[in-house]
């Protein structure tokens, strides 16, 4: 706070002190027309620019569920949108899915593989001569415009992305790419265990080896939520054993397992009411059953509940496939026991609570993905994207700068 009131004689609004003006309105506003004020003077400029005022800001704004569209653009190329679902009291539905950013894909296909504070890992797929789908990773601010590619990721997977308190850096968990590792000079030799790598962002050391093979073995194939400060992932066991959850201590890199309530078919993991949550659907049923870890220390959990999905209405109306769709489900911040369950549909996207009532849809021509992921948007600018080779602030792979350009 005094970093963004300080050496100013006069107030910033003439009928309202700085308290206030800064601290309750400007901070309140969301990042596109809070960049718009920076437009109106230098001071307002100088006050939004306050890095205590941007990390102020960042922890205001809602966790967004993440999802995507891209396509294929007449001149043999493609792109990429990012969109977050704003799902604000009083927004109209047509206006909760916008782009927040557009990226260049040249074609090749690109999906969103982390997001964390409001910063976002890109994986582009292209096709080599030898071998098929290979990964080029990089990491971009769709609020800042902020981009930088991360070749010395090539060879590896991503299995989580998380900040790291202590030092301040954001960090990756990675594994090796089994595809790709014979072809890294510094990789393990072919018969050797598999072990988890880490890396941090803006680094020119290369991914530091922290071993645990076996729990490189359950983690790398679904995508991780980040809750008290420890990655979480659902394993999935064979139907003899107990389900269980992989946690990964971010301060001590350590493992450690969890219990999960039995379910009969795989699950996913969000966070709601500052509690982890699960959700499972079971298999050939349009139901849908969520629990939540009342004792996260002890590890009891309790069924919250049960959502029948309108199967007979969504097949009828949007050709809904209980088998084929994808689903995943996400708590709004202002309220945290509204539920979403967003559904995938062949081109419809779906919004059904949490009583199983349709709320709303949206037909969408290219093809749209949805993620496990939620965007908190930011427009703090980290010091660690300057340092990396090929950064750029406001252009390509970035389509035209538009009102989110940020002047540097």
């Amino acid at each position: 706070m005094a970093e963004a009131t300080r050496a100013r004689a006069a107030p910033l609004h003439p009928y309202l002190p700085d308290e206030i003006f800064i601290w309750e309105i400007l901070l309140r506003l969301p990042p596109k027309p809070l960049l718009r004020c920076r437009a109106v003077c230098r001071a307002w400029r100088r006050t939004i620019s306050a890095r205590d005022f941007l990390l102020a800001h960042h922890t205001r704004q809602p966790s967004l569920p993440l999802l995507y569209e891209s396509d294929d653009t007449d001149d043999g190329g493609g792109y990429l949108d990012v969109m977050p679902l704003d799902r604000r009291a009083g927004l109209a539905a047509a206006d909760q899915l916008h782009p927040l950013a557009r990226f260049d894909t040249g074609g090749d296909f690109t999906h969103i593989e982390a997001s964390c504070d409001g910063i976002l890992m890109l994986c582009t797929k292209e096709t080599d001569w030898c071998l098929s789908d290979v990964a080029y990773y990089s990491v971009c601010n769709p609020s800042t415009r902020e981009y930088a590619p991360l070749p010395q990721l090539r060879g590896f997977c991503i299995a989580g992305m998380y900040p790291h308190p202590p030092t301040g850096e954001y960090r990756l968990l990675m594994c090796l790419d089994a595809l790709l590792e014979h072809e890294r000079h510094d990789a393990p030799e072919p018969d050797a265990e598999h072990h988890l790598y880490i890396y941090t962002l803006g680094s020119c050391e290369q991914p530091r080896d922290i071993g645990w093979p076996e729990a490189e073995a359950a983690i790398h194939t679904r995508e991780p939520v980040l809750f008290r400060g420890a990655l979480h992932w659902f394993i999935e066991k064979d139907c003899s054993e107990s389900c269980m959850i992989m946690v990964f201590d971010t301060i001590a890199e350590l493992f450690r397992e969890m219990r999960a309530p039995a379910v009969p078919s795989v699950a996913d993991l969000f966070e709601m009411d500052e509690m982890l949550g699960m959700v499972s659907f079971i298999d050939g049923t349009a139901t849908v059953d969520i629990w939540t870890a009342q004792d996260y220390d002890s590890e009891v959990w309790t069924s919250k509940y049960r959502v029948q999905l309108p199967a007979a209405e969504l097949t009828l109306r949007f050709g809904f496939d209980k088998y084929n769709s994808k689903m995943v489900v996400s708590s709004r911040d202002d309220d945290a026991d509204d539920l979403l369950i967003l559904v995938k549909s062949g081109k419809w996207l779906l919004q059904i609570d949490r009583g199983g009532k349709l709320l709303a849809s949206s037909h969408h021509e290219s093809s749209l993905g949805i993620t496990q992921f939620l965007l908190k948007q930011t427009l703090v600018q980290h010091t660690f994207f300057p340092t990396i080779e090929g950064y750029v602030v406001n252009d390509w792979p970035f389509f035209s700068p538009d009102d989110y350009a940020v002047e540097t």
